[in-house]
């Protein structure tokens, strides 16, 4: 075979909600090693979203889930070279794909808006990719336009 076939990791849950995808997204979030930094902006910009969409009857880390799942693209394009022409062609991404990509989104985009804190740009990404806007659900919306209007290339795919 040519890829190695990876070995996954389980992960350690995080300490407040027990939950392996939180300490993901806070592992993809740490600057140098400092994840008591990055856990302590995660639950406060948690704390934010509670404040902020305090109407919902979803807890806030469930409105995070939902965001993240809002931002996670179905289909993305990959180069392929043929006959000395490359083609975007359009693939399914597969289910950890998805959600390391919707993960980095967020948290790029976030760190792109302008705001005070870093609890307060997440925050704002979050509640913006929970109601279907924003930087990370507006690359998702690139990244299927992009897959649909190459889709002529994809009986290349294999």
């Amino acid at each position: 075979m040519r890829k190695y076939k990876t070995n996954n990791q389980t992960r350690l849950s995080d300490p407040r909600f027990n939950d392996a995808l939180v300490s993901r997204f806070v592992n993809d979030m740490m600057y140098d090693g400092k994840k008591s930094l990055a856990y302590k902006v995660f639950y406060d910009t948690l704390d934010i979203v509670g404040e902020r969409l305090s109407k919902e009857e979803l807890s806030p880390l469930e409105i995070w889930r939902k965001a993240l799942e809002n931002v996670a693209p179905l289909v993305e394009v990959k180069s392929r070279r043929i006959g000395g022409a490359t083609f975007q062609v359009p693939q399914e991404v597969n289910h950890e794909r998805k959600t390391s990509i919707s993960i980095k989104n967020m948290i790029k985009y976030a760190r792109q808006r302008s705001g005070r804190s870093m609890e307060e740009k997440l925050a704002a990404e979050i509640v913006a990719a929970y109601n279907g806007e924003g930087g990370a659900f507006k690359r998702k919306e690139e990244t299927h336009r992009m897959a649909e209007a190459n889709k002529a290339f994809a009986h290349f795919r294999f």
